[in-house]
C-alpha cells in the first residue's frame, strides 16, 4: 500500500489547473510594493485551501493552495470529542466527509441547536480523533465542482497540528514563508459543551513559535467576543480578523454586524483586532439586478482606523458571480473572476479571500500592472 504522505503530495500537486498559474505571475508581482507581506501586495488567501480544486480543509487542498502561490492558507477549526483541534468548514460533518455511509457511526446521526438553528447530522464532539481519522474528505457542492469528487475518500480529516506541520515543510520547499489563517467556528457553540477552542488554539500557536505581533498569522472568528477574549484572557499576541456577515449579528451579541463597521464601531474593533474580513458585498454590494455597484466606504472607513480589509469569498464559478461577470448559463462554468478580483482589488484591499488561489495571485499582478 502506498504511503499516505505520498497520496497527499500527489493529490496537491495533480492540479485541476496547471500550478504555473502562480509561478508565471511571480516576475510581475517582484515589481508591486503595496504594503502587503513580502512587499508583494494585497494578501492571497487560499479559502480553505485550493477549494475549488480540491475537496475543502484537506492537506491536498491546503498544499495546492501554497503552491499555486496563496501567501495564507486558511483552517476552519472545530473540535473533537478528546479536545483536539481538526479542519472543518463547521461541527456537522456530514456534507464535507463520507460519514454518512459508515454504517458502525448511524447511531451517531442527531439533532443539535447550533447557534439557535437546529442542525441534524453528524458532529465533531460525538467522535474521538482516531474515529474521526477513519472518515474520508468528500466535496462538499458536487454539483458545481464535479471535478472535485474524482478526490472524494482519498483525504483524511487534518488536525490543525498537521496543518502547521504542512506549512513549516511547504516554507522550506517554496523558500517563502506560508502563513495560517486559523477561525475559530461558533466558538460560543463549543464553550457551551465545555469544549473551548481558545485554550488549545493559543497552546498550538505558541508551541509552533506563532504568538508573536509580527507572525505570518491571522486569526479569525465572526464572533467579537471570542477575538476580545483571545486578547484579553488568553494573552494572543498574534494579529487577530473580525469577519463580518452582510446580515445579522454575532451568535449572542446585542451589537449587529452593521454597527460593528460604522466608524465608530470599527474604532471600537481596533483596540483588540488588526483587521476585519467583510463579506465582499459590503465592501462592492450588487444592485437589484444582481450586477455590481458602487463600493462602500468601508475600506475608506477601516484603513482610518488602522485596520486591515480582507474580504471573502471569490469564486470562479458563474453561480457566485454578479450577473455582469459571468459566461454563459451554466452556473458552473467559469465566469470572468479575474475581471471581478481586479475591480475588488482596486478599491484598496488589503488581500482577499479565494477558492483559486492562482486566480488570485493573477488577478492581484493585473490589479496592479501599471504600478
Amino acid at each position: 500500500m502506498a504511503d499516505r504522505r505520498q497520496v497527499l503530495r500527489f493529490g496537491a500537486l495533480a492540479a485541476g489547473v496547471p500550478a504555473v498559474l502562480g509561478a508565471a505571475a511571480t516576475p510581475a508581482l517582484a515589481t508591486v510594493e503595496l504594503g502587503g507581506h513580502g512587499g508583494r501586495g494585497p494578501l492571497v488567501v487560499g479559502h480553505r485551501g485550493a477549494s475549488g480544486y480540491r475537496p475543502e480543509h484537506t492537506l491536498a487542498s491546503y498544499e495546492l493552495a501554497a503552491r499555486t502561490g496563496a501567501d495564507f492558507i486558511e483552517p476552519d477549526l472545530v473540535i473533537t470529542k478528546d479536545r483536539v483541534l481538526v479542519a472543518r468548514h463547521e461541527p456537522e460533518i456530514g456534507g464535507t466527509t463520507d460519514v454518512a455511509s459508515r454504517p458502525e457511526f448511524a447511531a451517531r446521526k442527531r439533532t443539535v441547536l447550533l447557534d439557535g438553528v437546529p442542525v441534524t447530522g453528524w458532529f465533531t464532539h460525538d467522535f474521538t480523533l482516531a474515529e474521526l481519522k477513519t472518515l474520508r474528505a468528500v466535496e462538499r457542492i458536487p454539483q458545481l465542482r464535479q471535478h472535485n469528487t474524482l478526490y472524494n475518500g482519498l483525504f483524511e480529516v487534518p488536525t490543525f497540528q498537521e496543518v502547521l506541520d504542512l506549512r513549516e515543510r511547504l516554507s522550506r520547499e517554496l523558500d517563502r514563508e506560508i502563513g495560517v489563517f486559523p477561525e475559530t467556528k461558533h466558538p460560543t457553540y463549543f464553550r457551551g459543551l465545555g469544549l473551548e477552542l481558545e485554550a488549545p488554539l493559543v497552546r498550538a500557536l505558541r508551541r509552533n513559535g506563532l504568538d508573536r505581533a509580527d507572525a505570518k498569522v491571522f486569526v479569525q472568528s465572526f464572533e467579537a467576543t471570542n477575538l476580545a477574549a483571545l486578547r484579553t484572557r488568553y494573552k494572543l499576541r498574534a494579529p487577530q480578523v473580525f469577519l463580518t456577515g452582510a446580515s445579522g449579528r454575532p451568535f449572542g451579541d446585542p451589537k449587529t454586524y452593521a454597527e460593528y463597521l460604522t466608524p465608530a464601531g470599527l474604532r471600537g474593533l481596533s483596540r483588540y483586532v488588526d483587521g476585519i474580513g467583510p463579506d465582499k458585498n459590503q465592501v462592492i454590494p450588487r444592485r437589484a439586478d444582481d450586477t455590481l455597484g458602487t463600493p462602500t466606504s468601508l475600506v475608506t472607513d477601516a484603513h482610518a482606523t488602522g485596520l486591515k480589509v480582507i474580504p471573502y469569498t471569490f469564486r470562479a464559478e458563474n453561480q457566485f458571480l454578479p450577473a455582469d461577470y459571468r459566461t454563459g448559463a451554466d452556473p458552473a462554468a467559469y465566469g470572468r473572476a479575474i475581471d471581478e478580483q481586479v475591480t475588488f482589488l482596486r478599491t484598496g484591499l488589503d488581500g482577499l479571500f479565494t477558492d483559486q488561489p492562482d486566480i488570485g495571485v493573477l488577478a492581484r499582478a493585473a490589479a496592479f500592472a501599471r504600478v
